[in-house]
């Protein structure tokens, strides 16, 4: 596409655009800033849309995980849901969920988790650190201590928020 094709179909897109709010009545100061993000997702991702995590926190442990992904609606209902369910089965043990909240609290090592006594044995909570970590929801971080990556916190906690709507 040409230069000059380029700006035909940007100048049509701004027409449509600018053209979905007229005769609308206007959002409240209260709903713009409640949307401010998915505003300015659909003005950046053309039909049909899209989904995108983003977050900036900072873990009980002072960890701190600032974090984005974003895919077109097009390409995620084209995927095969099915091959994330191991990944999302990892998460789906209480035992897991609370071991990923001590590590990201209070916790490091599978001596920490044991002392808590609401694990079971060691046995036990190497079992559960293996499902966990061979998805990628841990890692060891040598000397026998384990973590949550950065680059999952965000999506674990987004999880969580998509559980509780």
């Amino acid at each position: 596409m040409d230069d000059a094709e380029r700006l035909e179909s940007l100048e049509q897109r701004v027409t449509a655009l600018e053209g979905r709010g007229e005769g609308l009545p206007q959002a409240s100061a209260e709903e713009q800033d409640t949307f401010w993000a998915l505003d300015g997702l659909r003005a950046r991702v053309p039909e049909p849309g899209g989904v995108m995590m983003v977050g900036s926190v900072q873990t009980p442990k002072g960890a701190e995980a600032r974090w984005q992904m974003a895919a077109g609606a097009d390409e995620l209902f084209s995927s095969d849901f099915a091959e994330r369910a191991e990944s999302l089965s990892a998460l789906g043990h209480p035992a897991r969920l609370r071991i990923i909240q001590r590590l990201m609290s209070d916790a490091e090592t599978v001596q920490d988790l044991t002392q808590t006594g609401e694990f079971g044995t060691s046995g036990q909570i190497y079992h559960h650190l293996r499902q966990l970590t061979s998805h990628g929801w841990l890692r060891a971080a040598g000397g026998g201590r384990y973590e949550v990556p950065a680059a999952r916190a965000v999506p674990l906690l987004t999880i969580l928020l998509g559980v509780d709507r």
